[in-house]
């Protein structure tokens, strides 16, 4: 344990199981303490009962404003501050396009990419009180390439990097920084096992979360402290597959 995080304090969205979770377990286990927010409460409550006091849950729907300002409150009043805002809640659908809707396309529009937006902007003053901040927005392999039934979460994923890359540019004169990972197919429930033989990547397996994760708090944290509004592949090598 480096202990990288110590007195510093992170956001987590979509942080109660999956790949969430291992993010909110990574960065407690280097002395961070961590807002886990989502809407499964009785998943997150039970994470953070199980972390200790330096972890809290509280219901984040990252599509409400009003949530996200009683996030960003929640933290400040608990721990002292923020530092670190992880945008991992997202929908994962898949749905040719001659047959999506567009009441479907803006629910995975609202969580993907407004969520996201709405995170960084409630979270800009905390940082900046803190003199800095870092921002990671997790987007997909599907946010770089074309999958056949994947145009809401492709374009959600497309339009991800290119808030990163603006609020990376806006806001580092803040000395906030802002990136994004892209991480191919993760052994979650979102993402259905894979045989190794049949595995899309170069490694021929799945990622197991705990490799995203650790490239994710990576950007986190000041051994990525140049690292700026830059996209962080972690596909295991699909291109080599």
């Amino acid at each position: 344990m480096r202990n990288r995080f110590e007195g510093r304090v992170a956001i987590v969205t979509g942080g109660a199981r999956g790949q969430g979770e291992q993010i909110v377990r990574t960065l407690s286990r280097e002395g961070c303490s961590v807002v886990v927010g989502d809407v499964l409460d009785d998943e997150g409550k039970a994470l953070a009962g199980d972390l200790g006091k330096s972890v809290v849950y509280t219901r984040l729907d990252v599509t409400d404003q009003a949530d996200w300002a009683d996030a960003v409150a929640l933290a400040t009043s608990t721990f002292g501050g923020l530092d670190i805002l992880v945008n991992n809640a997202g929908i994962y659908r898949r749905q040719l396009l001659e047959d999506e809707t567009v009441a479907d396309l803006d629910k995975v529009l609202d969580v993907n990419l407004h969520g996201p937006f709405l995170g960084i902007q409630a979270v800009i003053p905390a940082m900046r009180a803190r003199n800095g901040g870092s921002i990671v927005n997790v987007s997909s392999l599907a946010g770089t390439t074309s999958y056949p039934a994947h145009g809401a979460y492709s374009m959600s994923k497309w339009a991800l990097r290119g808030l990163t890359r603006t609020a990376a540019i806006e806001l580092a004169p803040s000395n906030i920084r802002v990136n994004a990972v892209l991480p191919g197919n993760i052994r979650t429930s979102m993402s259905p096992t894979t045989a190794a033989a049949d595995a899309p990547t170069g490694l021929k397996r799945q990622a197991d979360p705990q490799e995203t994760a650790n490239v994710v708090v990576f950007l986190a944290s000041d051994d990525a402290s140049f690292v700026n509004g830059t996209d962080v592949i972690a596909d295991g090598g699909s291109v080599l597959g």
